[in-house]
């Protein structure tokens, strides 16, 4: 049963419709009207499930428009689903504007989980996926293009991007420039469709190969971070080393051993940290 005058975010397959779960199902089911970035889509999952409901456009060109629309709806106390074409919204989304705007309102949120193209071809890539950064789409402007690309150009985490199929040959030409062409990439496309391809390469590889072919489906671009250079050293403080101390006293280090280590750890002097520590001490 779902709470009256709610927002719900739901999450609907990236392409293989098995992976439209239960819950979302039932959700669409419940919900008094749906905000869909494509009504037609979003139509077409609903009849293939048996599923009718109202729907009401919400994309990136109206979502200003409508989001007072939806709003007031839900202050009367109707209930409201979120979707997007694919995946989850308000991740790289339109959606994200209106759960804003809800959160200022005090409107409650609820998410139905699904899949999620970013986290899927992460999963896949072969890289690490321990720290990772998501970066959406490169905008089509040239400043804030140039301005995201210098953002990330030392970025030592693993970093994932969405890329149309007409800006992939742009999009990989400048990460090889920025990054160079030895930088590890995984090309993930149409992920759970039909043709769902997860290629392995290195930047230049990748960039030299869609020169030559026509670029087809959406695509998931996961590129391997920065090589950290391990040869900067950390500068201590004195205070930190004397904290480092004062934590192996409390562990029961006699007063001399625990400046003689935190000085090994720190790199600072035995007798400046023993000076401090034994005149903290009662």
């Amino acid at each position: 049963m779902l709470e009256k005058g709610a927002l719900y975010i739901v999450g609907t397959p990236i392409g293989n419709l098995g992976d439209f779960s239960p819950r979302a199902r039932e959700t669409l089911g419940e919900a008094d009207f749906i905000a869909a970035e494509d009504t037609r889509v979003t139509m077409g999952l609903l009849n293939r499930f048996g599923l009718h409901k109202p729907l009401i456009s919400y994309f990136e060109h109206n979502k200003l428009s409508r989001e007072g629309t939806i709003i007031a709806r839900l202050r009367a106390g109707e209930t409201c689903a979120l979707v997007s074409d694919a995946g989850m919204p308000a991740i790289s989304d339109p959606g994200e504007t209106l759960v804003a705007a809800c959160a200022r309102e005090d409107i409650p949120v609820y998410v139905v989980p699904g899949p999620t193209a970013a986290i899927s071809a992460l999963a896949v890539s072969g890289l690490p996926t321990g720290r990772f950064t998501f970066e959406g789409f490169l905008s089509v402007n040239k400043r804030s293009r140039r301005r995201h690309l210098e953002q990330v150009e030392g970025e030592t985490r693993t970093m994932v991007f969405y890329e149309a199929p007409h800006k992939l040959r742009r999009t990989l030409s400048d990460f090889e420039k920025l990054f160079g062409g030895d930088r590890r990439i995984a090309v993930v496309r149409e992920l759970t469709k039909v043709h769902e391809e997860v290629w392995r390469t290195t930047l230049g590889e990748a960039a030299a190969h869609y020169r030559e072919r026509e670029p087809r489906g959406e695509y998931v671009l996961v590129i391997a971070g920065a090589e950290e250079s391990g040869n900067e050293e950390t500068a201590y403080t004195l205070e930190e080393a004397v904290d480092m101390a004062r934590e192996l006293l409390e562990e029961g280090a006699p007063p001399s051993e625990a400046a003689k280590q935190a000085a090994k750890a720190t790199g600072l002097r035995k007798s400046e940290i023993y000076r401090v520590l034994t005149e903290e001490s009662p």
